[in-house]
């Protein structure tokens, strides 16, 4: 007999985090309301006064007991983070779900996004054990590339847009409005998060003294991707770009097809696998995907230089997205 859910712990490590309390809100405002919960981070962190269920709680950095007992461990903060405290977390047999990326593509690893195990060539193993929620530009571009399929994809470059809330997270916020206040009034920068001016700026890397490095969260973005996809399908090129945002990801897409197509039949392609098409005078951006969970996509549009290839524009929250998508992979392992 199943324990009751007032019974079951569920830890979230990296629970400082932004996307860390984006899922706690979620889990909270769902049928996990009544479990017990236990906020755990980095050292640095430790001691930050938040709430839990509605009470006082307090992120305690991780101990060897941090895990004990859990139903459920959300990896929420860096991907350095996660493979630190892995082995802590699989010792109490918990349910371990990775939204750091750490884990993506890892033998007997199993990603999940909602839906996505009744597309054609796509399996879900509930015993895994070991689950990966992708982020928001992985799961638009791996939709994308399902959607295609049909339409015998040749191939499918992106470029994806990362937030600084994805990348140095509330340092990288504070860093950017910073930068954007001393580029007005003509005082020096303050380079501590990403050694580079972030404000106004498009970048494909950030100073050499960062912490916060692009080329490694594009490798993160491709194994998420190839993780998604069936072992048959075409694995698209990708690149990913600094953008002076706060939040939300956008996505551009650029793909070959062979078959014949129209916008409204690609547009529709795209609907069945999870998008949503938006109106042709209300293109998404970071701002329209605020607060939602669903993938935003405008009309796929036709390049008319090179016949068979068309532009693809889509935008998604990088935070909410993600933590719904965690939210509900455990509400399918309650099944």
């Amino acid at each position: 007999m199943a324990a009751p859910l007032e019974s079951r712990r569920i830890v979230i490590a990296g629970a400082s985090s932004l996307l860390g309390a984006e899922l706690k809100t979620l889990l909270e405002e769902g049928r996990f309301a009544a479990c017990d919960f236990r906020l755990v981070d980095e050292e640095a962190v430790a001691g930050i006064l938040t709430e839990a269920g509605g009470e006082a709680a307090v992120i305690q950095p991780v101990e060897e007991d941090s895990f004990n007992k859990a139903w459920i461990v959300f990896f929420a903060g860096s991907p350095a983070f996660s493979k630190r405290n892995f082995e802590l977390a699989r010792n109490s047999g918990a349910h371990i779900v990775d939204l750091s990326g750490e884990f993506a593509g890892h033998p007997g690893v199993q990603t999940w996004l909602p839906k996505f195990d009744v597309l054609p060539g796509v399996q879900f193993n509930k015993d895994a054990g070991i689950f990966v929620v992708p982020s928001a530009p992985a799961e638009i571009i791996a939709r994308l590339t399902i959607a295609l399929r049909q339409w015998k994809l040749n191939s499918l470059t992106a470029v994806a847009f990362q937030p600084v809330s994805s990348s140095a997270g509330k340092a990288g916020i504070e860093e950017l409005e910073s930068q954007t206040g001393q580029l007005f009034s003509f005082q020096p920068l303050g380079k501590e998060v990403f050694h580079a001016q972030a404000a106004f700026t498009m970048l494909d890397r950030f100073g050499s003294a960062s912490r916060h490095n692009l080329q490694s969260a594009l490798d993160i973005l491709r194994r998420e991707v190839r993780s998604c996809l069936p072992a048959e399908a075409l694995t698209p090129s990708l690149q990913l770009l600094h953008a002076p945002v706060y939040y939300g990801t956008t996505v551009a897409g650029f793909a070959q097809i062979a078959a014949s197509a129209d916008a409204v039949a690609l547009g529709k392609s795209c609907e069945s696998c999870g998008f949503s098409i938006t109106a042709e005078d209300a293109a998404p951006d970071n701002i329209s995907c605020a607060g939602e969970t669903s993938l935003q996509l405008a009309p796929p549009r036709p390049d008319p230089s090179n016949p068979g290839t068309w532009w693809f524009w889509a935008a998604a929250d990088n935070l909410r997205l993600p933590a719904a998508n965690a939210v509900k992979l455990a509400e399918k392992l309650l099944e």
